[in-house]
């Protein structure tokens, strides 16, 4: 079995000062927020969290602002201490490191892209690439050699000498993100990253950043308050309130089974079009339905459920769907993806 990349056991992240009998209530008999601020006078930042996360996994936490998604993502590279529980970056425990051991592990296993950019203005765009590199000691041509190569990456080869003020707030961005990438890190810590943006550079740098994650073979934990935004780059998605996480699961889960009215309040509007492909609405094919569809037009498990609509409305039949090599796995039935189209997940319906 794999070993997690990132794993969270029972995190919580409490400000203030909170009895060990107080604490221990808590954590039998949770609350509101805001309840627990009047009573107890501390604020609960992160509640009980619990996760793992794969290596080469975009893991996407979401909520609204004040929820702890910051928070909690602090707590992954030691910023930030739990109250209880336990962090644990590639199966060692955070917690349990000296400040030296700390040091190390975020210059060379984690790199971190903020919403402000947190560049250095007084350097050019190259020097700002290299900067956690000659922290690292890591002689001058290696660091501009390695500098240069993630510009390219960023496709900012040509800006290498350009200073911080000439760049777009896009092309900082990118800067910023070609700064983490060349410490070659196993890990990225992605805060709110692209939320200044304009909507069409946002959508870019996503595919980019989904782009680089894959071919780079990064693990990558990504902050937003932007569903469709997480829906588009998330491998799984945890949606946080109050501190809890509410529900993890795979975009099309999430659409199609929202945990409770909360989470079906915020995908009600995601484009379900554009999110859900044939394998995650198609069902089993009986042996008549695979024998009768051994000639007729059908789609493959990744179409987009929009396109798959497009056929099964032109054909006015469901749609088998096929492997690579053409044999059917499944059917797109109309019934189901009328209902999926309209977002008409389980919690929905009940």
């Amino acid at each position: 079995m794999t070993e997690a990349a990132i794993e969270c056991r029972n995190v919580w992240k409490i400000f203030g000062s909170i009895a060990d009998a107080d604490f221990q209530r808590l954590q039998r008999e949770g609350g509101s927020k805001d309840d627990i601020q009047k009573r107890l006078n501390c604020v609960v930042a992160v509640a009980g969290a619990s996760f793992s996360i794969a290596p080469g996994e975009i893991f996407c936490i979401m909520g609204l602002s004040g929820s702890g998604k910051s928070t909690l993502l602090r707590h992954l590279n030691g910023l930030i201490r739990p109250t209880a529980g336990d962090v644990m970056i590639g199966g060692v425990r955070i917690a349990g490191l000296t400040p030296a051991g700390l040091r190390d592990l975020r210059a060379r296993k984690i790199g971190m892209v903020f919403q402000n950019f947190a560049l250095l203005p007084h350097r050019n765009v190259i020097e700002n690439v290299a900067f956690g590199l000659e922290l690292r000691d890591v002689p001058q041509p290696q660091r501009m050699e390695r500098a240069q190569n993630m510009l390219k990456a960023v496709q900012l080869e040509a800006w290498g000498n350009s200073s911080i003020a000439e760049l777009s707030g896009g092309m900082q961005q990118r800067v910023g993100l070609a700064r983490a990438l060349a410490g070659d890190p196993d890990i990225l810590l992605m805060d709110e990253p692209f939320g200044a943006l304009d909507p069409l550079i946002r959508r870019q740098l996503q595919n980019q950043f989904v782009g680089l994650c894959r071919t780079m073979k990064k693990t990558a934990v990504f902050i937003t308050h932007d569903l469709d935004e997480a829906m588009r780059i998330g491998s799984r998605i945890a949606i946080m309130r109050d501190g809890r996480i509410l529900q993890i699961g795979a975009p099309h889960e999430i659409i199609l089974a929202p945990a409770d009215n909360h989470i079906a309040a915020f995908v009600q509007d995601v484009s379900s079009r554009d999110t859900l492909s044939a394998k995650h609405v198609m069902t089993e094919a009986s042996p008549d339905e695979k024998a009768d569809s051994a000639k007729t037009a059908g789609v493959e498990a990744d179409t987009l459920l929009s396109e798959a609509a497009r056929l099964a409305s032109r054909e006015n039949r469901d749609i088998p769907v096929r492997d690579p090599s053409g044999a059917v796995i499944g059917m797109l039935r109309i019934r189901d993806m009328l209902a999926a189209l309209a977002g008409r997940g389980q919690h929905a319906q009940d």
